[in-house]
């Protein structure tokens, strides 16, 4: 397959380009920088040098089989319609009409179930008030998976952990310096996943997706984290002088982080086979904190 990763130097988008080229596929990768450029060449991943805004990618949807997005970054609420809908209207003045479907996988994730300390949801678990940093997500989520134009499918991760650490880099700095301190209340529960079986899961869903059109496969590692476990963990891991400590959110994406949320990622098992092998985040997490750390 050739497969375009919208994202390819962020946290998801790197090593699931990284596990599409060992799985053999032509892999291009857009990159804002000729230093980020030189990053996915070394990896085997063919760079095309612009941001998703630009123009410098659109010709390669003549020829695609996907094009997996995974766009992070403080515009990606108005920036994923915009970029599916210059998807569409590329296939419909680029490809031939009896070419067959693009494949489109959009990253969404599992804050768009909400809160909840005792609901276990699912992929098909209807969407009835996301935490509200993503309320604008299950829109988008609609918007692919309903279009005829190409083979729309969603993926959401669920709390991502491991290399440098996405989101837990939050925790792990001011660790290092001697305190933790996390947004919330005692009691809140996490679903994770590894980066390492995020992009496997991609992988099996781009090798699937002319199959796949419409769907939307939750990812995460089937059991739970304690929010208070982990705390504990990250301050003997870390030598930070305890007790940990929560405080109060402060703004939309520390409420987004203050949230529970209990997912068990059904569709993508019993359809792709699929099943994380990483280390659990607790279990694992004195690797995890030197890779952090190691990273910096």
């Amino acid at each position: 397959m050739k497969v375009l990763v919208l994202g390819a130097t962020g946290f998801i988008g790197f090593p699931t380009a990284q596990a599409l080229v060992r799985a053999g596929h032509t892999v291009y990768g857009l990159a804002r920088t000729e230093a980020k450029a030189k990053t996915l060449a070394a990896e085997e991943i063919i760079p095309v040098l612009g941001d998703v805004d630009s123009d410098n990618w659109i010709p390669l949807i003549a020829k695609l089989d996907v094009i997996l997005e995974a766009v992070g970054g403080g515009e990606i609420a108005t920036q994923a319609r915009a970029t599916f809908e210059r998807v569409v209207k590329a296939v419909a003045d680029l490809r031939p009409a009896d070419a067959p479907l693009l494949s489109y996988i959009y990253t969404s994730g599992v804050w768009v179930h909400g809160d909840s300390r005792t609901e276990v949801v699912s992929d098909t678990t209807p969407i009835v008030q996301p935490v509200a940093l993503v309320k604008w997500r299950p829109a988008v989520e609609q918007l692919v998976v309903r279009s005829t134009a190409v083979n729309g499918i969603v993926v959401r991760p669920s709390i991502l952990y491991g290399r440098s650490a996405s989101l837990l880099a939050m925790l792990f700095g001011p660790a290092a310096q001697g305190h933790v301190t996390w947004p919330g209340t005692p009691g809140a529960r996490y679903s994770v996943i590894h980066a390492d079986d995020l992009a496997d899961l991609y992988v099996r869903v781009a090798e699937k997706s002319s199959l796949l059109g419409g769907k939307i496969f939750d990812a995460s590692n089937p059991n739970f984290v304690s929010v208070d476990e982990l705390l504990q963990r990250v301050v003997e891991i870390s030598g930070a002088k305890g007790p940990y400590e929560y405080k109060k959110p402060s703004n939309l994406f520390e409420e987004a982080i203050a949230a529970s949320g209990l997912n068990r990622a059904y569709l993508a098992t019993s359809l792709l086979g699929w099943s994380p092998k990483k280390p659990g985040l607790i279990e694992g997490l004195d690797v995890y904190y030197a890779a952090w750390l190691a990273s910096k």
